[in-house]
């Protein structure tokens, strides 16, 4: 079934502090954002009517935005309650929430100091489409052309717009190979993260994963961490050049949108996706749904 496109679809837009309806919520073509990229936005998720670390992701909206120039017109807390008052609006048990803010249209060149800042935040029902035992199947990976920026060549700690673009280049070069997302590698040529997830490496029983030092440290990510450490495991963040993969025993990813999902291949090299996957999976599924699990406090 073809989804119902966004720009069509039933509601109301939280827009610069108001509601507007869902197909009014425009902006003009000659915004900022929309030229120079000058748009920095958060995905979050939303269960059973509960929005998961939601402050977390407002704060990081604020961060992104100061770290690309500009301050947004709301703080952390008036993010927050238009978040709520937006999932209220809409109904959402199971959904995803798309903050985002831009540069707005009053000037138009590389230099727009003057514009004004737009924030919008629109939230639709995204339920879990795959049960544990379907995403233990493991997804396909293909290693990107394209590297992560050096922080000296873009503000890589903010989740801006703009460093997105070589994602979309090398997803869907991955799906035209017949392959579910692509693996990222950093200007150094070494693992970085997936197009819209980090990446763990389950290597004898520890789980090791790279420092965050040029693309997002993922508030999921955080998450697994911690939920790692109180099931007693060891976390090691290192830097993982790409032939550690051939010592792995198990592969996976995490984010908001994919949450925990095991790799079954990335290239020629193929993975079972394992125990450990599995009880992590089950671990963070408890947490955002707040029901308890077997994890040590």
């Amino acid at each position: 079934m073809v989804p119902k496109p966004f720009h069509d679809r039933d509601g109301d837009i939280w827009y610069n502090g108001v509601f507007v309806p869902w197909r009014e919520a425009n902006l003009h073509v000659l915004s900022h954002g929309l030229h120079y990229a000058s748009c920095v936005f958060e995905g979050i998720r939303v269960y059973n009517g509960s929005v998961y670390a939601l402050t977390e992701h407002s704060a990081r909206l604020v961060q992104s935005a100061e770290l690309m120039g500009f301050t947004l017109p709301y703080g952390v807390g008036e993010l927050d309650a238009a978040t709520q008052a937006t999932v209220a609006r809409q109904g959402i048990r199971d959904g995803y929430v798309r903050p985002v803010a831009w540069r707005g249209s009053e000037m138009m060149g590389v230099s727009a100091q003057q514009n004004a800042i737009h924030v919008a935040i629109a939230v639709w029902e995204w339920p879990s489409y795959f049960s544990p035992e379907a995403r233990m199947a493991g997804i396909r990976l293909q290693t990107a052309t394209w590297r992560r920026p050096s922080p000296e060549c873009a503000p890589t700690q903010a989740k801006a717009a703009g460093l997105y673009m070589i994602c979309t280049l090398s997803k869907h070069a991955a799906e035209a190979a017949g392959c579910h997302d692509a693996l990222m590698l950093d200007y150094r040529g070494l693992i970085a993260e997936a197009t819209g997830a980090n990446v763990f490496l389950v290597i004898d029983g520890k789980l090791h994963t790279p420092i965050p030092d040029c693309f997002l440290d993922g508030i999921t990510r955080r998450s697994i961490i911690n939920l790692a450490k109180r099931r007693g495991l060891e976390v090691i963040e290192r830097a993982i050049p790409p032939d550690d993969l051939r010592l792995a025993d198990e592969v996976f990813l995490t984010g908001s949108a994919a949450e925990v999902t095991p790799v079954g291949q990335i290239d020629a090299l193929h993975f079972t996706p394992g125990q450990i996957s599995r009880t992590l999976m089950e671990d963070y599924d408890a947490l955002v749904r707040n029901v308890p699990s077997q994890a040590a406090a």
